[in-house]
């Protein structure tokens, strides 16, 4: 999987639905079809729903979303096209290299990223909140200090599934050893 980082924000009108076991969600691509630009809950108000005429990168992202959830793989190598910050995209590369199963705090991504003393954790949540590319760029494997799932922007319904479908055992949206 590559990540590039688009010079603009990438406003793409045709939109895709993956019917998910977590519900729709909407997918985008660059205008040349050579990145996914988004992975997102919901529909835009200038978006379009496209039922028919799929791109070859959206019938592969979707292949590896029914692996993903059927769990006959547990990464994902379609690329990805983003745009945000340097912050922003240190945060998005840093949350790519989560591997299936594992989670990190939002201050070990801090740690990871910056040499800065003082904690940057809350921006590290702030940029983990602008990612639009949900479940690839696994912001969901991103969890409070004291394992709490924290803000998701599905909400944490599906935090807690795709954490579950992942082999975490939680409790009152809290991973338990």
């Amino acid at each position: 999987m590559k990540i590039i980082r688009l010079d603009k924000k990438e406003d793409s009108k045709k939109a895709y639905i993956y019917k998910s076991p977590i519900g729709d969600l909407i997918i985008t691509s660059d205008d040349d079809c050579q990145y996914i630009t988004s992975l997102t809950f919901d529909l835009n108000d200038n978006q379009t729903i496209i039922k028919d005429e799929e791109p070859s990168i959206i019938k592969r992202v979707k292949k590896e979303l029914d692996n993903y959830f059927s769990k006959n793989s547990r990464t994902f190598t379609v690329d990805l096209g983003v745009y945000g910050t340097d912050f922003q995209y240190n945060v998005w590369i840093e949350t790519s290299k989560i591997p299936f199963g594992k989670v990190l705090t939002y201050s070990d991504i801090a740690r990871n990223i910056s040499d800065k003393k003082g904690s940057i954790s809350r921006a590290v949540g702030t940029a983990e909140g602008k990612n639009s590319i949900a479940i690839i760029i696994p912001c969901h494997r991103v969890v409070g200090s004291n394992r709490r799932l924290t803000g998701y922007a599905g909400g944490l319904d599906k935090k807690e599934y795709l954490l579950s479908h992942e082999g975490f055992n939680i409790v009152g949206f809290k991973i338990i050893p």
